[in-house]
């Protein structure tokens, strides 16, 4: 498989699986959480899993059922700096500096995972209208995991304070309205606009939608380069019914243009994190 992306000349040759995550069974979980570790995952088996399929950098994305408590990821990027970058999630009055801490720890984005939350935050208020103005001018963007139906109103209150979106999961559009949903539009607009990126991630939370379509929508949208691909191992809650393997064939098969997967795969989450 990885010989198909192979490029000529001196191109380099960076492959980044967008969304990863690391865990823990015994460090705390917080309350209310909708999912949690069946088993340790490390960094180093992250890695070793990288080295096996030709992957050569990451993106760990703190889990919800850690909360604001990143310890175990910033650890993470402080022992493989040069292979591994960070989304945290943080509370919405973090002061300035602690922010500027997490940056130079590696962390390049801020997740909000709002999935299963009867009340939101107000994304349009005060609050997080000052986190998100903090995230624009430290050069971080907004990771937003969402249902596809509360998708509208809150990418709008993203994307109006300026700071780049990118949107997990395809964008979690509703099985039912599928790519004419609200909230997949909302996606494709923002893709189009150029300030939101979508993650090709997870196509099994998809309500049992085959992926292909979105993914063919968004590369109308934005082309390649509003797309990461992200195999979101270690596939919480659906650990038993997936495969690396099955990921990247996946991938293959969305964007079988060798080059627009390479844009994918190096050249997009090179600009937004920095490899």
């Amino acid at each position: 498989m990885h010989s198909s992306v192979s490029t000529a000349g001196a191109e380099k040759i960076i492959r980044v699986d967008s969304h990863t995550h690391i865990m823990l069974r015994d460090a705390e979980l917080v309350a209310g959480r909708h999912s949690e570790p069946k088993r340790d995952i490390t960094a180093e088996e992250l890695l070793a899993l990288f080295d096996r399929h030709g992957i050569t950098h990451g993106v760990l994305t703190q889990p919800s059922f850690y909360g604001t408590d990143n310890a175990l990821l910033l650890s993470a990027l402080k022992r493989y700096p040069d292979r591994l970058r960070g989304t945290a999630i943080v509370a919405p009055d973090i002061a300035e500096q602690a922010l500027a801490a997490l940056h130079s720890g590696g962390i390049r984005g801020l997740r909000l995972n709002w999935l299963r939350k009867d009340d939101l935050p107000d994304a349009a208020g005060r609050a997080y209208q000052r986190l998100f103005g903090l995230a624009r001018e430290a050069g971080m963007h907004i990771e937003l995991y969402i249902e596809g139906a509360k998708m509208p109103q809150v990418l709008r209150s993203i994307r109006h304070s300026g700071v780049a979106v990118v949107v997990d999961h395809f964008g979690s559009p509703e099985p039912d309205s599928g790519i004419n949903g609200e909230g997949f539009q909302a996606v494709l607009a923002g893709v189009r606009d150029g300030n939101t990126w979508v993650k090709l991630s997870a196509p099994y939370r998809l309500g049992g939608m085959p992926a292909d379509g979105y993914v063919q929508a968004l590369l109308q949208a934005g082309g390649p380069s509003q797309l990461m691909w992200g195999s979101d191992w270690p596939w919480v809650s659906h650990e038993d019914t997936q495969s690396y393997e099955q990921c990247l064939a996946d991938f293959e098969r969305w964007v079988p243009d060798a080059r627009q997967r390479l844009a994918i795969w190096r050249d997009t989450p090179q600009r937004l994190f920095g490899f």
